[in-house]
């Protein structure tokens, strides 16, 4: 609760004597110390150390006489969202605690309501008029300790339907913002207000939990010319779930710019920033991107599951033959391992599955990251920072000295990093990698490029794994069919295999889609004493590409056609992944 005082009509001491907490006698003691002392006190601290009153008797005479408000449980006022618009390290250092945004407005409960200075600080990092509120230290302190927010939906509370929730929740939005046209001019002062307020908290929690649920890996808030739409990426595919009134988009996306702890009065430059929540109690992480665009900024969101739902290597679609070669390829002693492909392909799911598998008892496991999706038990994992220096290859130059064992470093972008990574397979370590190639061989010629000589690259590399993700036909509307003439010719060799193929018709579970997951389509090159050759003989990669031919490697297309033989996808699925 706030306590509200009366205007101030009276000094500190008039307000305490008037309400018989000290007596004049008491009060002119006081006076006479303060006179007295060579360090000049304030009063109130003098009326403290005597004995004359406690801490929260003073504080709230101070606020009487300065005509604020005292919060009685900063606890139960402080919105944990609006805390985030105040950097940590000052709310600690100067004991300030964000309340509430109103109307433009910061509500901040302090102890030290004279400290103009921070007042004035604050008001210009924040962009926001800033109100004053008084409480004691302790419970400021307690306040601090609020976790992070819980998310939920109405749905898991009262088992309605998606569709009647959004309905209800779009109509609190029309009843708290009647018939408000969104405009420029008016647009900063309705997005600060009305990010605080019941449906856009709801509706905002609704999204973040309905893109758990589903599995989503991206959420996309997209204004349009008069026209917003949430998408959520399932499956790699982006589907339409909410369409709000587009006059709600300042609200929403002022929301999340809180939550994300972003400077919500910018909006002429992108930002990013970072969410930690809990949806039905599992710890999930959301990387914030906001654009500015010509009808307002689009908000992107990366969900990232941090309580660590790797699978096994046996769980992430391998054929055998690929699996016991890839498994030959990880348990080498020393060298460089790669896995390539486009963003989103699943690399990094397949890296932590790698680093899962190694005995962290017995090996020293370190990883630097941009950013950390996942936390490894028994694994050192570095996240790297920009911005203070730390960059892939600053931070591999630094693990060198760590005694490791095994290195994964998240991606291979510049050329100290790559050179850093040979040498360092070279003189012992297992390094595993990341590179932007559109099939396994290529990853030689990208080394190349980035610098590393031939006779190096041959020397170190160990394997190369290329992958792609393809939607996984739904288990429960799956159906057999006799495919026609012109999907067996897309099947190239394989179709004098298919007498028929499976592929889902749509049902509930997969929101008729036909597809619910995905798989992944590998091709594994691991390079002979021939292919060695050629790399160090620095070979045209169509030479490589040739001699692989000869020796029967599988490419991914080739691992795609296998598994819509075996049901668990489509021949478009495969065609539309391996379309480079």
């Amino acid at each position: 609760m706030i306590e509200s005082t009366r205007p101030p009509t009276a000094s500190l001491g008039q307000v305490l004597v008037d309400s018989q907490l000290v007596t004049p006698e008491q009060l002119r003691d006081a006076l006479g110390i303060q006179s007295a002392t060579s360090q000049r006190k304030m009063l109130g601290e003098i009326l403290v150390e005597n004995g004359f009153v406690t801490q929260e008797q003073l504080l709230r005479a101070l606020a009487q006489a300065k005509g604020l408000d005292f919060i009685e449980d900063p606890c139960a006022d402080a919105d944990v969202a609006v805390r985030a618009l105040v950097p940590e390290g000052i709310r600690n250092e100067h004991l300030v605690l964000p309340v509430s945004l109103t109307d433009g407005t910061l509500l901040v409960c302090t102890a030290n309501p004279d400290d103009f200075v921070v007042n004035e600080y604050l008001a210009r990092i924040t962009g926001f008029r800033i109100r004053v509120a008084v409480s004691t230290q302790e419970r400021i302190e307690a306040a601090f300790a609020i976790p992070m927010p819980e998310i939920e939906t109405v749905a898991e509370r009262n088992g309605a339907q998606t569709e009647t929730l959004v309905a209800e929740i779009l109509g609190d939005l029309d009843d708290a913002v009647g018939d408000v046209v969104e405009t420029q001019s008016a647009e900063m002062a309705e997005g600060s207000e009305e990010a605080s307020s019941g449906p856009v908290v709801r509706l905002v929690n609704h999204i973040i939990a309905s893109a758990v649920s589903e599995g989503a890996s991206d959420i996309h808030i997209e204004p349009d010319d008069g026209n917003l739409r949430v998408r959520l990426r399932v499956d790699g595919i982006l589907h339409v779930r909410v369409k709000p009134p587009y006059r709600m988009h300042s609200a929403i996306a002022s929301r999340i710019k809180i939550m994300a702890k972003l400077d919500i009065s910018e909006r002429r430059v992108p930002q990013d920033g970072e969410i930690s929540v809990r949806v039905s109690g599992k710890p999930i992480d959301l990387r914030v991107s906001t654009l500015p665009g010509k009808f307002g900024e689009k908000v992107v969101m990366r969900v990232i599951d941090v309580s660590g739902s790797r699978l096994p290597l046996d769980k992430l679609g391998f054929r055998e033959s690929t699996s016991s070669l890839f498994r030959r390829v990880i348990d080498e002693p020393h060298g460089v391992v790669l896995v390539t492909g486009p963003t989103g392909s699943g690399k990094s799911t397949t890296l932590y599955s790698v680093l899962a598998g190694f005995d962290t008892d017995g090996l020293n496991v370190s990883t630097v990251e941009d950013p950390v999706e996942s936390n490894l038990p028994g694994v050192h994992q570095t996240q790297t920072n920009v911005k203070a220096g730390l960059t892939f290859s600053g931070a591999l130059r630094s693990l060198l000295r760590q005694d490791p064992d095994v290195i994964m470093v998240g991606e291979i972008r510049d050329t100290e990093t790559a050179q850093t990574a040979v040498q360092a397979a070279l003189t012992g370590h297992m390094v595993l990698s990341t590179l932007h190639t559109n099939d396994a061989p290529s990853a030689v010629t990208r080394l190349v490029n980035l610098g590393v000589e031939p006779f190096l690259v041959a020397a170190s590399l160990r394997g190369v794994l290329a992958q792609r993700l393809v939607r996984r036909n739904c288990s429960q509307c799956r159906t057999r069919y006799i495919p026609d003439a012109a999907e067996r010719l897309s099947m190239g060799k394989y179709a004098e295999q298919v007498t028929e193929l499976v592929k889902g018709i749509g049902c509930r579970r997969c929101h008729e889609r036909g597809f619910a997951g995905r798989v992944g389509l590998y091709e594994l090159f691991a390079p002979d004493a021939q292919i060695l050759d050629a790399i160090t003989a620095n070979k045209d990669l169509n030479v490589i590409r040739h001699l692989l031919s000869s020796k029967g490697f599988e490419t991914l297309w080739d691992d795609g056609m296998h598994k819509v033989l075996a049901g668990l996808t489509t021949p478009e699925e495969v065609h539309g992944a391996c379309r480079c």
